[in-house]
């Protein structure tokens, strides 16, 4: 391959790839070595795929060398290290409310097991169809949408109690 297709493929896919990434990891700097890992045996198995095919195999590869890392010792070992010297965050006096309200919704997004949260994210932040996750998760689409459902239930208990500044003063 030479550099103006593996520039082209990396700009096209990159972003994509990588929201995927960080949806498994949390953590924008292992999402960007996953994202780059992918792209290296990408290039390195010189496959010729074509359109549509090339996305859907970079994001099936991105979603499995993700969930490698989370299985792996090393992630287990940051986490645990993560847990015991934890400090409290210290927040900005000034920060937006539609800054808040948008962390609470991602962390309890966060906060559910990843079979919900993947199909979560691709389904909302993605535009996925329920047919495109089965397809990219390899699950059959009742599976995604009972995954659905479980999550957004979830979702609606976390978030239930939250007062919701930014609704407040709209009309129901």
């Amino acid at each position: 391959m030479d550099e103006e297709i593996i520039d082209e493929l990396m700009k096209k896919h990159n972003a994509i790839l990588l929201r995927i990434a960080y949806y498994y990891t949390k953590n924008l700097h292992t999402a960007e070595d996953i994202v780059q890992d992918v792209f290296i045996k990408y290039f390195q198995k010189k496959r010729s795929l074509q359109g549509d095919a090339v996305e859907k195999y970079l994001m099936k590869m991105t979603v499995n060398k993700a969930k490698d890392h989370l299985k792996s010792w090393h992630y287990q070992k940051l986490r645990f290290q993560e847990k015991w010297f934890a400090g409290k965050k210290v927040m900005p006096v000034d920060q937006l409310v539609l800054q808040d309200e948008e962390d609470m919704i991602s962390a309890a997004i966060f906060s559910l097991p990843v079979k919900q949260r993947e199909v979560i994210a691709y389904y909302y932040l993605e535009g996925f169809n329920a047919k495109q996750v089965a397809q990219l998760l390899n699950i059959p689409d009742s599976t995604v949408k009972s995954r659905l459902v479980k999550g957004r239930n979830e979702l609606k208990q976390k978030l239930e109690m939250v007062e919701w500044e930014v609704l407040k003063n709209e009309p129901l």
